[in-house]
């Protein structure tokens, strides 16, 4: 008989629910009967797409998202919603809380949804950012959010950081070498994460185009891609990232262009191409070190971790990538394909690794 699993989301972009839904996957075939917990929107529409009848899902709002236009703007309100933040995160727990006793859960999973957590059973967090780069500050700063993020994180029983331990990880500076003492055994390294298989496919995609984000900015790189499609030769294909528009598939200018595509078209197009254009989710990040793929990584503004990645990764020669108000497609493409590529990394175990740290 298998256990009864709460498991939260975190809704921000479809990365949290593209790398959560191989674990997913795994807890069921292991027997598990798994609620998902998430926000209504794109992320909870991928989870029930992919794994139908074999979850219960529980639609809860998260925190809250204030994008812009302007990564100023962002900076501003996200730092304005913080009680908001905050209260949210205490809403989430009473209701995990609530949850577990009324529903019998034997053990909480969270995808960086910081409140759900139960005081009653094993809790486990998925959280690969034990720092986090704060725009405009000094250092100081961000050991004080990092002690912050601790005291927040504080009623997991483990926090799973899907990266490998020491210098060679994929995180960089967000995921190794905390300030503070995070309880003894509490920080497993479980591998990095990836629902994309390595397939016995043909490269035969020059590029791929992966566009996504949270809007304003999704469309905003949007417009730009198509509007260099002209410009551009060879097999080029394109996502759009637009979960509602699944059936769209049409030719603009010599590329094939999707609405969207699931997970598995998701993983072929990324075994065929060559050369991904993508965001530097970290999510992402994860999936083509699985395949050891050349990319060109433009951040969404207004995120400092995956601007932090870019430059990480750009830094260390394995990427090319550009602010996207600086990005030029046909000269930045070219810059990505003289890069080396990110290095290619076994994720086989990271599942396995998971499902150990829980039991």
């Amino acid at each position: 008989m298998g256990r009864r699993i709460l498991y939260g989301v975190y809704h921000w972009g479809l990365g949290h629910a593209t790398r959560s839904l191989g674990l997913i996957r795994a807890l069921v075939e292991r027997g598990d009967a798994v609620t998902v917990l998430m926000a209504p929107g794109p992320g909870l529409q991928l989870l029930r797409s992919e794994l139908g009848y074999a979850c219960e899902y529980y639609p809860f709002r998260d925190t809250p998202a204030p994008f812009s236009r302007y990564p100023v703007v962002f900076y501003l309100r996200m730092s304005a919603a913080m009680p908001w933040v905050l209260a949210g995160y205490r809403r989430e727990h009473r209701l995990t809380e609530k949850l577990v006793r009324e529903r019998g859960f034997d053990r909480v999973v969270s995808d960086s949804r910081l409140g759900v957590w139960s005081e009653a059973v094993p809790s486990f967090c998925i959280f690969h950012s034990l720092h986090q780069r704060v725009p405009f500050f000094s250092r100081f700063t961000e050991w004080f959010v990092e002690w912050g993020q601790r005291d927040l994180l504080k009623g997991f029983t483990k926090v799973l950081i899907p990266d490998v331990a020491g210098d060679g990880g994929l995180s960089g500076w967000l995921g190794h070498d905390p300030a503070f003492d995070w309880g003894d055994g509490r920080l497993v390294y479980i591998g990095p994460l990836s629902s994309v298989p390595r397939m016995q496919v043909d490269q035969d995609i020059d590029v791929f185009f992966s566009v996504s984000g949270i809007e304003p900015q999704r469309g905003l790189l949007e417009e730009l891609v198509l509007q260099a499609l002209p410009e551009l030769s060879g097999n080029i294909v394109v996502t759009l990232g637009r979960p509602h528009d699944g059936g769209e598939c049409r030719r603009v200018e010599g590329a094939t262009v999707y609405g969207y595509l699931d997970r598995r078209r998701q993983a072929e197009m990324l075994n065929r191409a060559r050369l991904v254009m993508t965001r530097s989710g970290y999510t992402t990040l994860m999936e083509l070190a699985g395949l050891g793929r050349k990319a060109l990584f433009v951040a969404t503004p207004g995120q400092s971790e995956q601007e932090y990645l870019a430059q990480f990764h750009r830094e260390r020669g394995h990427v090319w990538s550009v602010e996207q108000k600086h990005l030029d497609i046909p000269r930045d493409l070219e810059r990505a394909r003289a890069a080396q590529g990110i290095p290619r990394m076994d994720v086989s175990a990271s599942t396995g690794n998971f499902l150990a740290a829980i039991d």
